[in-house]
């Protein structure tokens, strides 16, 4: 089934550009699944198709992701759109990554297999030979469409422009820039799907309604939220039937939060990872955030303690402001938050 079932909820369905894909507007991103058992995987998956998600995002990279789909869908092939995604720059990589992952999913086409934050625009005749091997898998029926994923906004200019991608997968949220809101309306314009990524900025944005109503003014968007439990689904699934609408009051909402998010802050993408040092940048580089606007007594735990310490042993060797997507001052970002922490662990910083 390649669509979503007419009359069946009331929120819209969205035909993903060319490929010509109809599914919910309420797409589930599978990566944070691969940190629960598989029982619980598995569990939560027929219950995310059972409640009308049908649109599954995962990828090689995500341990056994794909293995969970697998057990979850056996069976039912027709009644779900997967899309899952290579991470390798070889040929070779590729073809080793698109098998396996049939293996795991327990199919022989994936519908929509993607080029993981690849770092230049892969094109037929490039010399890698990457293009290639995707037309290639579409030719033997491995494949159904191609798309790529990303987090810099120059190089997803450049898959638009190519006009060689059925869908561009990006971070985009209530907190986007004006460039990247852009960045969909030019999709729109190529009729390429646009899958949206931390919709939740990473865990920064904790108003599930405030961030499902402002993805809903885009009709060519597709936001896939990261599920692991059961609590989390079902706050995705009571919007199928009772769609968050964007009101005046959320509107007021989403512009006090985006004044109070507004300059630099790290998202969590984790692109940065690892560190030579073994610090967690993509938790220490945010906490100051974390603690305040999802107050977790985790946070402030002799193992939490422990991993804002590392913090010290930063040699500021600019690794991971290279890495870093959005172009942060990293090792300024982790000082910063570690001198806060340390306050708050003092008590002369008080968080609610």
């Amino acid at each position: 089934m390649r669509a979503a079932e007419e009359g069946r909820y009331n929120m819209p369905s969205i035909t993903l550009g060319s490929t010509g894909i109809i599914t919910a507007q309420n797409g589930f991103g599978a990566l944070p699944i691969q940190r629960v058992d598989m029982k619980i995987g598995v569990q939560i998956l027929r219950k995310a198709y059972l409640g009308g998600m049908t649109f599954f995002d995962t990828a090689r990279a995500y341990s056994d992701s794909e293995v969970k789909l697998g057990w979850a869908f056996e069976g039912m092939r027709d009644k779900v759109v997967i899309a899952t995604k290579t991470h390798s720059s070889t040929p070779e990589g590729f073809w080793h990554d698109l098998n396996n992952s049939l293996l795991n999913l327990k199919t022989d086409y994936i519908d929509l297999y993607q080029f993981h934050w690849p770092k230049v625009c892969y094109k037929p005749g490039d010399g890698t030979g990457m293009y290639e091997c995707m037309l290639e898998a579409k030719k033997q029926g491995k494949i159904r469409h191609i798309g790529v994923t990303n987090h810099m906004l120059g190089l997803a200019q450049d898959c638009i422009d190519s006009g060689l991608y059925e869908t561009l997968q990006y971070p985009f949220s209530y907190l986007s820039s004006e460039k990247e809101i852009e960045l969909v309306e030019k999709c729109k314009k190529a009729n390429m799907g646009f899958i949206a990524m931390k919709s939740l900025a990473g865990g920064l944005i904790t108003d599930s309604a405030a961030a499902y109503a402002f993805i809903s003014q885009y009709d060519n968007v597709l936001p896939i939220w990261g599920i692991q439990h059961q609590t989390e689904l079902d706050e995705w699934l009571s919007y199928m039937d009772n769609p968050a609408v964007l009101t005046d009051e959320r509107k007021a909402f989403i512009e006090k939060e985006k004044q109070e998010l507004t300059g630099e802050f790290c998202r969590g993408c984790g692109y940065c990872m690892p560190c030579p040092e073994g610090i967690a940048i993509n938790t220490s580089a945010r906490m100051s955030l974390l603690i305040r606007r999802s107050p977790s007594e985790n946070h402030l735990t002799p193992r939490a303690q422990d991993m804002m310490k590392k913090v010290e042993d930063c040699t500021e060797c600019g690794l991971c402001t290279s890495k870093c997507p959005y172009g942060l001052d990293t090792p300024k970002l982790l000082k910063k938050n570690y001198a806060d922490y340390k306050q708050i662990i003092a008590g002369k910083v008080r968080v609610s």
